[in-house]
């Protein structure tokens, strides 16, 4: 499906870290902008693009996006992971000098990733709704006393100059990313390569339901590299997402599966898909052997 695809929906303005994150993923497809994740995925229910990229988790900043609330929206299923490292850049208007700057534009996010660069400047903080929309509005003011923090790729769309390079606090600042689209794409079943498989539940109102229902993961040999649970309408943490490291075809997955489904309900099948490379070599589960 992915080599038929021509388009790829993500959240911000042109130039943001997600249209990075797509570029790098997928060079040949034409990237689309949203002004929310909602219109991001809308956008690919309503065909207008054939995949999304949905940043999910990020090393330092945390989660990023509910995933588990924009998936009722449509049946769209995730076909892939992907990690962009984040590199930030100090962006000004041609022939802006760093010590002239005054105010610091970006996102929520970018700038207390950032904050020690901002602290020894002394500059004020100036939040936007991403950073490459940051970068698009002191690019419009062209006022030397205003900067932003923004990828490289920010500067070359919006004709700003890069004062300093690679300004985060930490060097190893990544984002993860899910690539969602209309129908799912599941890999062969194969022992030496490693997949994800993406569920989404509730527990029953049982004692110790989610412990059981986690339990047949455990006894079959499979990990579990992502677990979030969610507040319902009465307060209530009853649904949980989680990542798990195997494939639904494999005896060991179906054995969890199925005792899953004494203790849960509403299991939902959000995709499996090839682990993306940066994750540690494939270990065999004992449950597949």
């Amino acid at each position: 499906m992915i080599k038929d695809c021509k388009t790829i929906a993500f959240q911000g303005a042109p130039g943001a870290y997600s249209d990075m994150a797509c570029r790098a993923a997928f060079p040949a497809l034409e990237t689309i902008p949203c002004d929310s994740f909602e219109e991001a995925f809308h956008a690919v229910i309503d065909g207008k693009a054939d995949l999304a990229m949905i940043p999910v988790d990020n090393t330092i900043a945390g989660r990023v996006a509910d995933v588990h609330h924009l998936m009722p929206l449509g049946d769209l299923f995730i076909i892939a992971e992907h990690f962009q490292p984040v590199n930030h850049m100090l962006l000004g208007v041609k022939g802006a000098k760093k010590e002239d700057l005054k105010y610091i534009h970006s996102h929520v996010h970018a700038i207390p990733q950032c904050k020690k660069m901002i602290g020894r400047m002394n500059a004020k903080a100036m939040i936007h709704a991403d950073t490459a929309g940051a970068a698009r509005e002191i690019a419009e003011k062209n006022d030397p006393v205003h900067g932003a923090i923004a990828s490289e790729l920010a500067a070359q769309i919006y004709g700003l100059d890069i004062l300093e390079r690679d300004v985060e606090d930490a060097d190893h600042n990544t984002t993860r990313f899910l690539v969602l689209a209309p129908e799912p794409v599941i890999p062969p079943l194969d022992h030496n390569t490693k997949t994800l498989t993406s569920l989404l539940f509730e527990v029953r109102n049982i004692p110790a339901s989610l412990y059981k229902a986690l339990g047949g993961f455990a006894t079959n040999g499979l990990s579990m590299t992502k677990l979030e649970s969610y507040v319902d309408e009465n307060f209530q943490a009853a649904r949980f997402y989680c990542d798990i490291e195997g494939h639904p075809e494999s005896k060991a997955f179906k054995r969890a599966l199925e005792e899953l489904g004494f203790y849960a309900k509403d299991v939902k099948f959000l995709g499996t898909y090839p682990a993306h490379p940066i994750r540690k070599t494939h270990q065999s589960d004992p449950g597949e052997l």
